[in-house]
């Protein structure tokens, strides 16, 4: 795939971090070009690949396909191979585990300390996390998996909720879970861990693959009996479509069938509208709301669900952010001190687009791009599958 690349300078243009600070020269040096001089055994030579934020714009661009974001995520995970995982990316990269020990009982005096200024600011000290970089706040009553029925019986759909809507925002889980039982399917919810993108992320490689196989064991069953896999959060759906299996070289039946049954859930709601099936007894709602697709969305290549499906809903107008507007939040990058600042600049235009809207609600898919928004713009942030269930009066 090296030689595929033209020398052009496209992914460089359009590279978002690239545009804001000279840490990061550009996908194309710090990819294809520097790839060339990587040998195995042999240490990294650039550290500033450590600056890609992994938002695939590149490889949306790039005129003869070549995997820039892949080839980036690799040489992180070699520097970590030599160097170590930092305790502070090992921290924000296991966000199952973080879930678990914030969600519950406990959840009130975890954002309490986190919501302290003295918190964050010996966090910042103490483990590089910046001080003002958007936390969740975690719920004392989290999204749990439930007693499965047996397979077979009717229409029947897997929800992956991801760690976001269990530990932190389970209100999208019941939104999801009614708006799939209006369109007549009975929900599964089983067992689950995190997909595994931080852990892809922060360069622990190992880690994501045993994360990966968990789900694959957890979720096989039920893509063996025909039932396909929905999840609420577009980078979850984009790592157990095809991220985690190119990253780790995962290319088993079990992998492979699991990928393949996985949706976003609005691409599934738009297949089922295709096929004449899609519920369409919704109440208007006269309101005009900016809506921001996030880069793992786009990377997943299907056009824009949201738009397709929320089409429907008598006086609701969409306005659409710039075309590859990124947050740059970028999952955990945008925590992290030494980055907190360059998120905050790539993410400025759309930040811009969404106060000059006007509007006190904005829309979108992905949990951190939402907290991202949140932080920056002071504006209300839901995901569309919200807005859907209130249309259905759920």
């Amino acid at each position: 795939m090296l030689d595929h690349c033209i020398k052009c300078n496209i992914c460089t243009n359009a590279c978002p971090v690239a545009a804001v600070s000279d840490r990061f020269p550009g996908p194309k040096y710090v990819g294809p070009q520097a790839q060339r001089f990587r040998r195995v055994g042999q240490p990294v030579p650039d550290a500033a690949v450590d600056y890609c934020s992994g938002c695939r714009i590149c490889n949306l661009v790039c005129p003869t396909g070549v995997p820039i974001a892949e080839l980036n995520a690799r040489a992180r995970a070699q520097m970590v191979a030599e160097r170590g995982l930092p305790l502070r990316n090992w921290l924000i990269a296991h966000t199952d585990l973080i879930g678990r020990l914030s969600a519950g009982p406990q959840a009130p005096l975890v954002n309490a300390l986190l919501g302290w200024a003295g918190t964050r600011w010996l966090a910042e000290q103490c483990l590089g996390i910046h001080r003002h970089a958007p936390l969740p706040r975690a719920t004392r009553y989290p999204f749990r998996a439930r007693k499965q029925p047996r397979l077979g019986r009717g229409k029947q759909v897997v929800y992956f909720h991801g760690c976001a809507t269990r530990a932190y925002e389970p209100h999208v889980g019941a939104a999801a879970l009614a708006v799939l039982a209006r369109q007549g399917y009975e929900v599964l919810v089983p067992p689950q861990n995190c997909c595994g993108l931080p852990l892809l992320s922060n360069g622990d490689f190992a880690a994501a693959r045993r994360a990966h196989m968990a789900n694959v064991r957890h979720l096989w069953p039920y893509v063996q009996a025909g039932v396909p896999i929905v999840g609420t959060s577009t980078s979850c759906t984009l790592t157990l479509k095809e991220e985690a299996p190119e990253l780790l070289d995962l290319h088993s039946h079990e992998v492979q069938a699991v990928a393949a049954a996985t949706y976003d859930i609005f691409e599934f709601l738009r297949h089922l509208a295709e096929r004449g099936e899609l519920c369409d007894a919704v109440r208007p709602l006269e309101q005009e709301l900016p809506y921001h697709m996030p880069c793992q969305y786009r990377a997943h290549r299907i056009g824009q669900p949201v738009v397709d499906v929320l089409s429907m809903i008598p006086g609701l107008r969409l306005k659409l952010s710039p075309a590859a507007s990124c947050c740059g939040i970028a999952g955990t990058y945008g925590l992290k001190r030494e980055k907190y600042a360059l998120a905050q600049a790539v993410g400025r235009p759309l930040f811009s687009f969404i106060t000059q809207t006007g509007s006190s609600l904005a829309l979108c898919d992905s949990e951190t791009c939402r907290w991202q928004i949140s932080h920056a713009t002071g504006v209300a942030t839901k995901h569309p599958i919200e807005l859907l269930a209130e249309a259905y009066e759920l």
